[in-house]
């Protein structure tokens, strides 16, 4: 018999085991809480280490980066840009630093080579005209929502039954083993592809993996297990443009504010480093942000004067072995450890899966699909190294689909790029094919993939498609993302997943909200309140009044000098 194993967390971790294990051939179950990338995978900047960063404070992870730098670049082409990267020294930065940083990227294998400040400017223009020298290093770019979304995917494709929405509320526990979970199905927005519509669900398991990140100490909780996660916020901030075309890290001991990720059409400003108790609650400050722009304008003065469209925070789940001890959470590493439950807390079925970092999501998913697998005595071997992603096979940015599918051909490379190999299954259509987001280059047809994947949630179809995520953060395409779920689904269905959608892009922009973007902002709420009434619900029982909209001034003649009619009809047409 297969055996069924239950894996909870919906990261990258989560789907690369679920992955994983279903290619080996086993039964598996994936529960998530809200949607894929849910916690720290949905909340990063976006690089791809070439494990440059810790090149001097942590080589074991630096090697693990590197490595698998080079497998995601060919497993997941379409979900990665390879910028290159610059460890840039200014004046006051330490030439000794600047020389360590450089043979520990060549102790672990990463290729770096030193650039004069002409050739770094010729690379980015905008760097600061005062630095002094940099350090080439193979970084890159990759879209976290993409590529996890791609997992999944892959994961369904060999068997795994995903379920997004889906709280565990209880590990089953039954004579010193763990069982199964006790899931608790949200019944909203978020409609999954497979099982249940909402309520309780108990899910046997003859054995369970704990990849929650951050919350894996939440779950070990479950079952009286001590699993010392230290939460470390970090607050990111997004600009309206790339500033850079190349990721650009201060070269000097970590810090805060030290990276600039180019990504998609925007750029990232990053991070803080702070310890926390609960991953859900600890929101970022505006002195954060204003640091952050502050500190980053001394690499590229640009940004002291750029548009800050939204920032946000995630939380990296640091894992402290017990026999270490430490009052900085910088100093903790960035390995991974497998925490087998059985040979260390005595109790059977679960093992959990701690630290890392996105880079090494899948090798961290090999490790654990190694350990499940030899539990059952099952000799199958890893093949998530060699076999690409949904998308990425035989996938190359450089073809011209203007021609081919009637688009304009900045739209139409935006769509390759984000469809990879997928593109003319998705975009070969005899219907009309609109841009849907102006901003993000998003026509009807990747719309309705999305929707087709992800069911009634708008927000899931914003992470597979970067619909709302452009400089008007969805003033102008929200509306229109509920228009075409609109074709499947309900008018409160609907309604339900528009207002998730608004309040997911409206909560990232309350430190953002000066200058150009609280134009922006103002406009939104016009055309989101006011326009499209989207403050007055009906569901709630205040049902519309359209003829508000057409009665025109006071006084006026039932035709009122706009020329509507007030019985909601047309004067003429």
């Amino acid at each position: 018999m297969v055996p069924h194993v239950a894996v909870i967390g919906g990261g990258s971790t989560g789907v690369g085991i679920a992955r994983d294990l279903a290619m080996r051939g086993l039964d598996v179950t994936l529960v998530e809480q809200g949607n894929l990338t849910h916690g720290t995978t949905g909340r990063m900047h976006g690089l791809l280490h070439s494990g440059g960063r810790y090149a001097v404070s942590d080589q074991a992870s630096a090697t693990e980066c590197i490595a698998e730098n080079r497998v995601l670049r060919d497993i997941a082409s379409h979900c990665v840009e390879m910028t290159g990267g610059l460890f840039v020294k200014r004046p006051e930065d330490s030439e000794e630093y600047f020389q360590e940083k450089l043979d520990g990227c060549r102790e672990c294998g990463i290729p770096a080579e030193v650039v004069s400040a002409e050739e770094a400017r010729a690379m980015e223009p905008h760097l600061a005209t005062d630095i002094e020298k940099a350090i080439s290093v193979p970084d890159g770019a990759v879209d976290p929502f993409r590529l996890v979304v791609a997992n999944a995917a892959s994961a369904q494709e060999h068997g795994a039954r995903i379920e997004t929405h889906s709280t565990v509320t209880d590990l089953l526990v039954e004579d010193g083993e763990v069982v199964g979970l006790e899931v608790e199905h949200d019944s909203g927005a978020g409609t999954r592809v497979h099982g249940t519509e909402g309520g309780t669900e108990q899910i046997e398991a003859d054995y369970v993996v704990n990849a929650t990140g951050a919350w894996a100490g939440q779950i070990g909780d479950m079952a009286d297990l001590d699993i010392a996660v230290r939460p470390s916020k970090g607050v990111m901030t997004i600009m309206n443009i790339r500033q850079v075309d190349t990721v650009i890290n201060r070269c000097r001991p970590k810090g805060d504010a030290d990276i600039i990720v180019p990504h998609e059409t925007t750029a990232i400003l990053g991070t803080t480093d702070e310890e926390v108790e609960d991953p859900e609650d600890y929101p970022e400050e505006q002195w954060e942000v204003d640091m952050m722009i502050d500190t980053l304008s001394e690499l590229v003065p640009m940004l002291e004067d750029a548009r800050t469209i939204r920032s946000f925070w995630g939380v990296r789940p640091l894992y402290e072995p017990p026999d270490v001890g430490s009052d900085d959470p910088t100093d903790i590493t960035r390995e991974y450890f497998l925490l087998d439950h059985e040979q260390r807390d005595g109790l059977g079925g679960m093992t959990s899966i701690v630290g890392g970092k996105f880079t090494t999501y899948r090798m961290m998913g090999e490790e654990i699909s190694d350990h499940v697998c030899a539990k059952f005595g099952i000799d199958a071997d890893c093949r998530t190294a060699d076999v690409p992603l949904p998308g990425s096979e035989d996938f190359s940015v450089l073809r011209d689909y203007m021609d081919e599918f009637g688009l304009r051909s900045p739209i139409g490379r935006r769509s390759v790029e984000r469809l990879g190999s997928r593109a003319d299954e998705v975009l070969n259509t005899d219907d009309p094919n609109p841009v849907v987001c102006n901003c993000e280059g998003v026509t009807r047809a990747e719309i309705q993939d999305a929707i087709s994947q992800s069911g009634s949630d708008l927000n899931a179809v914003r992470i597979r498609t970067r619909a709302s995520m452009g400089n008007c953060q969805g003033g102008f395409c929200c509306h229109r993302m509920a228009g075409e779920l609109h074709e499947s689904y309900d008018e409160a269905t609907t309604r339900q997943a528009w207002d998730e959608l608004l309040q997911e892009r409206w909560k990232g922009q309350r430190h953002a909200l000066w200058g150009e973007q609280l134009s922006q902002a103002m406009l939104n709420y016009a055309l989101h309140a006011t326009t499209q009434n989207r403050d007055n619900d009906p569901a709630d029982g205040d049902p519309i009044d359209f003829a508000a909209f057409d009665d025109g001034r006071a006084g006026d003649s039932p035709v009122g000098s706009t020329g509507v009619a007030t019985d909601g009809g047309t004067d003429g047409d």
